[in-house]
This record gives C-alpha cells, sequence and structure tokens, in this order.
C-alpha cells in the first residue's frame, strides 16, 4: 500500500462519516442547515466594527464585557454576548473562518441547541478559571500574574476548541481530539498565558462532558437490555451520542 493509500484510508476512518453527515445535511438543507453558525459570524462582525467605532465601543463593554473581577451574576448575564465579541487586536477574518468550520461542523452535526450550549458551557469553564486563577494569586496552582488576568476575556476561540473535539470525540475522531488537545498543551507549555489555560480548561470540561453523557448511554443500554427500562430509548441515545 502506497503512502498515499495510507493517507486516504486514515482520512476515510478518522473524519468520513462525518464528513458525509456534513455533506447530507447540507445538502438537504443548504444554508438552514447552519442559521447559528451565520448569526454567530454576522454578530461577530457587527460587534467588531461596533467596538472599534469611537461612540458605542462602550456600551459593547457593558453589555458582553467579561472581566475576572466582576460579581458572578453579572458575569453571568454577559456571557452569551462575551461569546462573540472578538479580541480587538486579532484579526478578525481568522476568526470568522474557525467559527465558519468548526461552529459548521458542530451544528450540522449535533444541532444548533446543543452546539450553543456547549458553546456557553465551555466559555463559562474559561471564565471560572480566570477566577480561580485571580483568587489563588500568581504564587499559588496555576496562578498567573495579575497583569494576565484583568484584561477583557471575550470571544468565541475557547468554545471553538471545545466544540472541535467534543464533534471528534462523538466520532471516534481520537487522532483528532488528542491533536488538538496536544496542541492546546505546547500552547500552554511555550506561553503561559490566560487563553492558552481557558482552551485547556475548555476541553477538559468537554471531554468530562463527554465521559458523562457515554456512561449515561451505555447505562440506559444495558438497562434496557435487561428489560428494566422502556424499551429502545437506551439504543437511541446510545447511537445519537457514540456513532
Amino acid at each position: 500500500m502506497s503512502a498515499s493509500d495510507k493517507v486516504r484510508q486514515f482520512a476515510r476512518a478518522e473524519w468520513g462519516q462525518m464528513a458525509y453527515d456534513v455533506r447530507d445535511r447540507l445538502w438537504a438543507r443548504g444554508l438552514r442547515a447552519i442559521p447559528l453558525t451565520l448569526w454567530s459570524c454576522v454578530g461577530i462582525l457587527c460587534l467588531q466594527l461596533v467596538q472599534h467605532a469611537q461612540g458605542p465601543s462602550d456600551w459593547v463593554d457593558r453589555l458582553g464585557g467579561i472581566y475576572c473581577t466582576l460579581p458572578w451574576w453579572k458575569a453571568l448575564l454577559r456571557t452569551p454576548l462575551s461569546l462573540f465579541i472578538p479580541d480587538p487586536t486579532l484579526p478578525i477574518w481568522g476568526l470568522v473562518i474557525q467559527v465558519v468550520v468548526v461552529f459548521g461542523i458542530a451544528e450540522t452535526t449535533l444541532g444548533a441547541r446543543r452546539t450553543l450550549a456547549i458553546a456557553l458551557y465551555t466559555t463559562l469553564a474559561g471564565t471560572t478559571f480566570a477566577r480561580y486563577s485571580y483568587w489563588v494569586g500568581p504564587d499559588g496552582f496555576l496562578g498567573l500574574p495579575v497583569a494576565e488576568l484583568i484584561g477583557r476575556d471575550t470571544g468565541p476561540s475557547a468554545a471553538v476548541v471545545a466544540l472541535g473535539v467534543y464533534v471528534a470525540c462523538r466520532y471516534h475522531a481520537w487522532w483528532t481530539a488528542a491533536a488538538v488537545a496536544m496542541s492546546m498543551v505546547i500552547e500552554v507549555l511555550a506561553l503561559a498565558n490566560l487563553a492558552g489555560y481557558e482552551h485547556l480548561t475548555a476541553i477538559i470540561a468537554v471531554l468530562l462532558l463527554f465521559a458523562v453523557e457515554t456512561w449515561w448511554a451505555r447505562r440506559r443500554r444495558r438497562t434496557d437490555s435487561s428489560g428494566d427500562g422502556p424499551s429502545g430509548a437506551g439504543g437511541d441515545d446510545h447511537a445519537d451520542l457514540v456513532r
């Protein structure tokens, strides 16, 4: 077997089923299959324009700016909008491409509601780490310098990383999931900053979620096969979770 054949075989085993599912969904519904992805991109572009304007930029920060010194209730209220506020110092088009690819794949395979729920969940996980690091101080375990923590903490990067790992795990694309996780570890080892730690926190959070869902689906399947539960419910859950 030639090297190209091995590469094709690996790609088919790793991403084949996911690619088929994404293609079929897009073929059947077109852009209607990814409304969350499209509106997310529109929101990111609009918020980028607004936060660079002289007058309204303060409103972006007031409505969606997350800081580790904010009260929890205020941070929770701001989280949905903060997910789509880009870092004004980073190139916007690279971020939009990431959202189109990762959110698009997630939305066509998981659905819009689950995609958004996981994005918010992992974003909150990253916010929680920032608060922990600020609380323990620079000398504590995984503590970062205060200068790293007091800036605005917004954007979809942690959600993008976590969704990529979650979808890879659902399709048993273990090499892909491991590669994404390892790249985040290398990022932290090379440059220990808040963004890198939040990405790792988001990955850990989504792996815990996947592990719990997998355990629950298998438990339901065992219960149903023993005749103690509703017929067929566990099998459907398992098929939906682990392909």
